[in-house]
């Protein structure tokens, strides 16, 4: 029943914003549907793995965009990945005194809460260290809310992007071999990578055997139309249905640092875009996009959307990410150690 009432208002918030004409109407109507329903405490449940199977169709978009054309650009981008570690060393200098100082946070969640890794990651590594996870799920959720809802209107007014980039063609025009080639991808990828452990199983899974077949000539385009507005509708879903059962006080106090550390963000992530671009590293928008701390499912909708160079975008948030997951428990334990006199007097 939960779940019925959250695909009802999902497909009004759809229609919606597809009737008054709104950018990105699969993403920001179920979107704004659930999360204006969230905060009015409506009986709401996510889709669970039916949300998850739709992030392996980014997967699969982002892996047929693997080209051989890309591997030649890798050298290009290399000095402006060469900036994602310094990126987050200023990020975890700023935001675990932010969170800590300002807002009370005890220093574990501080730290995984500033950390501007894939939400899930943050949340289990987190919990595992002992930090509060509610408070992690709120605080990555608002970071995730806010770029998503924001970064379009960066796009259109400071870049002049035009974020009706085709996303694909439809199912019936492409090659019926090829699209269930992306299928197994997805599939095999997912539940492989869940298998070996592997982290973002559902996204670098279906990546890894979709840019192979891309390599090997198998496959030349992306998931069909109709597949990526799925995975937008359900993406959207899940953004709003992680407010469920907030309260004021948590609106008040753990929505709001959230809100206030996104400004945080933007600004750091404005200052290495305006580098990579004054340096030639990078065209505007991709610069933009691959050092927006957003989520990489949903910032790879918005390089679709945008006609970004989708290749250049994720392997920046690849780097990060594998970078946060990596140095993130090594770096909370070291901080943790330098903390604890004050933390237990």
């Amino acid at each position: 029943m939960k779940r019925s009432v959250t695909a009802g208002l999902a497909v009004l918030g759809t229609g919606v914003f597809w009737a008054l004409g709104l950018p990105l109407p699969f993403l920001f109507g179920p979107m704004t549907a659930c999360l204006m329903a969230a905060l009015a405490h409506a009986p709401m449940e996510g889709f669970g793995q039916v949300s998850v199977a739709a992030r392996t169709i980014l997967g699969v978009a982002v892996g047929a965009s693997i080209t051989p054309s890309l591997f030649a650009e890798l050298p290009k981008m290399a000095a402006s990945i060469m900036l994602i570690p310094l990126f987050i060393l200023l990020i975890a200098l700023i935001g675990v005194p932010f969170f800590r100082k300002l807002w009370g946070f005890d220093t574990t969640t501080a730290f995984y809460a500033a950390m501007p890794g894939g939400l899930q990651d943050m949340i289990i590594f987190g919990t595992e260290a002992g930090a509060n996870p509610r408070t992690l799920s709120l605080i990555h959720g608002t970071r995730v809310l806010i770029i998503v809802t924001l970064a379009p209107i960066f796009l259109a007014v400071f870049y002049d992007a035009d974020l009706t980039n085709p996303i694909g063609q439809p199912a019936s025009e492409l090659p019926i071999h090829e699209v269930l080639l992306m299928v197994l991808a997805a599939v095999v990828g997912w539940k492989g990578g869940e298998r070996i452990g592997l982290f973002g199983a559902s996204i670098l899974g279906p990546m890894i055997l979709t840019a192979a077949l891309s390599l090997g000539d198998f496959i030349h385009s992306r998931p069909p139309r109709e597949a990526i507005l799925a995975a937008q509708f359900f993406i959207g879903c899940t953004i709003g249905v992680k407010f469920v059962g907030v309260t004021w006080r948590e609106l008040q106090r753990v929505v709001a640092a959230g809100f206030a550390y996104v400004v945080v963000l933007a600004v750091l992530a404005a200052g290495f875009t305006a580098i990579v671009t004054t340096l030639g590293l990078g065209r505007p928008v991709e610069a933009f996009l691959a050092f927006a701390p957003g989520g990489q499912a949903e910032m790879t909708v918005l390089a679709i959307v945008s006609g970004a160079d989708l290749g250049f975008v994720i392997t920046h948030h690849l780097t990060r990410i594998v970078l946060v997951i990596i140095g993130a428990p090594i770096a909370a334990n070291l901080i943790l150690r330098l903390s604890k006199p004050k933390d237990h007097p």
